[in-house]
């Protein structure tokens, strides 16, 4: 068991921090590209982030279940005590530190791949309750879309599907749906496109948390049964790289 929860945690760490990478490098690349035209910025950085989190899932998914996302592990934890599956509270603890972790290491990897600083605080100040709002509809349906394919077994279609959804919302809610605090957190440590300010932090992890309630009670309406489904999220592990069903 000790085995197999190291290599989900290193699955986890690696891939959000390479999840990260993917956002700020892109962001990055896309302002070097693009000099003064935010919108074709903002497209450059979605596509590459989207295909990214794709591949990311594909690569992590059989070892960790690929959640690189702390209200993802969240809700798994909830959802499966009734039916006795998903992560174990010692479990989630281990995933959160290590996407947390993975998100500040992929920050500082992007900043010095592009010849910056390696820690530079963010100035973005993204403090405003319309961005928050946009945080709370991104996190509730990252939810929803992952437990609902996880319950009507399409949990396999899940890295085009999760990719598809983040590359969308980047567009449809005012703050650009980072729906994940692992990653907010990572994203405060760079001055670049992709940047938010320290100080606005908590405000975003604060509506990603609503989300995650939100998400949760939709599904529990929706889908009574859906922690039944907590193994396969975001895709089924290997099982040599999982515990099984909880007691």
């Amino acid at each position: 068991m000790t085995i197999a929860l190291r290599r989900r945690l290193l699955a986890e760490f690696t891939g959000t921090a390479l999840l990260v990478t993917a956002v700020v490098g892109s962001g990055i690349m896309a302002t070097n590209l693009s000099p003064g035209d935010v919108g074709l910025q903002l497209l450059q950085n979605s596509v590459a982030t989207a295909f990214a989190l794709g591949a990311l899932i594909l690569t992590f998914g059989p070892v960790s279940g690929a959640h690189f996302n702390p209200v993802v592990s969240a809700a798994d934890w909830l959802l499966g005590r009734r039916a006795g599956t998903g992560l174990t509270g010692r479990d989630l603890g281990g995933y959160v530190v290590a996407q947390v972790l993975g998100g500040i290491a992929g920050a500082v990897l992007a900043n010095l791949m592009f010849d910056l600083a390696a820690v530079d605080f963010s100035s973005k100040d993204r403090a405003a309750g319309n961005l928050w709002l946009g945080e709370v509809v991104a996190t509730t349906g990252l939810i929803l879309l992952i437990f609902a394919l996880a319950r009507s077994g399409r949990a396999p279609v899940a890295p085009a599907a999760v990719g598809a959804y983040i590359g969308a919302a980047y567009w449809f809610t005012s703050s650009t749906s980072f729906a994940n605090p692992a990653v907010t957190v990572g994203r405060a440590f760079t001055d670049t496109f992709a940047g938010i300010a320290p100080g606005s932090v908590p405000g975003f992890v604060l509506a990603q948390l609503v989300g995650l309630a939100v998400g949760v009670g939709l599904l529990a309406a929706l889908y009574p049964d859906a922690g039944a489904a907590a193994d396969q999220v975001v895709v089924p592990t290997d099982e040599d790289a999982t515990t099984g069903p909880r007691p």
